[in-house]
C-alpha cells in the first residue's frame, strides 16, 4: 500500500490510526516525515519508544477532533471504519490542505466514494486501489476493504 502511494522523501503524512505503526515503519523507511495519530494511550506509548529519533511525531488524538496541517500534506492510513464518513468530509473540504490520500476503508464504501455520488468531482479523483481480504487484517474484520486512492485534481 505503502509502495503504491508513492510517498516521495520529505513529504508530510498523516497516519490515521496509526496502531503499532506498520504502515509508520514503512513511510518512515521511504523518508516521509510522519504525523502518527492515535487514540488507545498504551498504543500511542508503544509508538513513541518505537519511532524515538525518528521523523514520526506521535499524537494521542480522536482523528476527528485533529486540527490537519496548514501546509500540503498527504494521509496514508487505515482509519477505524465508525469515523470514515467524518473524516473524509474533514480531509476533502475545502480548506484542506491535502494533496493526495490513500485509505484502507471498508470495500463497499470505497465503491459509493468511486461511484461520484460522495465527493465534489472537480477538485478530487477517487479511485478503487487494492482490494484487502478479512484475513489481512488482525483482529479480522467482518467485511473486505479496498484502497481508496484521492488525488487533488
Amino acid at each position: 500500500m505503502v509502495a503504491a502511494a508513492r510517498v516521495r522523501p520529505g513529504e508530510l503524512v498523516l497516519d490515521i490510526g496509526a496502531g503499532h505503526g506498520a504502515l509508520t515503519a514503512e513511510l518512515v523507511e521511504r523518508g516521509a516525515r510522519v504525523i502518527a495519530v492515535e487514540l488507545h494511550p498504551a498504543r500511542v506509548r508503544h509508538l513513541c519508544q518505537r519511532f524515538a529519533g525518528r521523523a514520526v511525531t506521535v499524537v494521542q488524538a480522536d482523528a476527528l477532533s485533529l486540527r490537519l496541517p496548514r501546509r500540503p500534506f498527504r494521509v496514508v492510513a487505515s482509519p477505524p471504519y465508525a469515523i470514515t464518513s467524518p473524516l473524509l468530509r474533514q480531509l476533502l473540504a475545502p480548506s484542506s490542505q491535502l494533496t493526495a490520500a490513500d485509505l484502507v476503508l471498508q470495500r463497499a464504501v470505497v465503491r459509493r466514494y468511486t461511484s461520484g455520488r460522495a465527493a465534489d468531482p472537480g477538485r478530487w479523483r477517487l479511485q478503487v486501489g487494492r482490494s484487502l481480504p478479512r484475513r489481512a487484517f488482525r483482529p479480522a474484520p467482518r467485511v473486505d476493504s479496498a484502497v481508496l486512492v484521492v488525488r487533488r485534481r
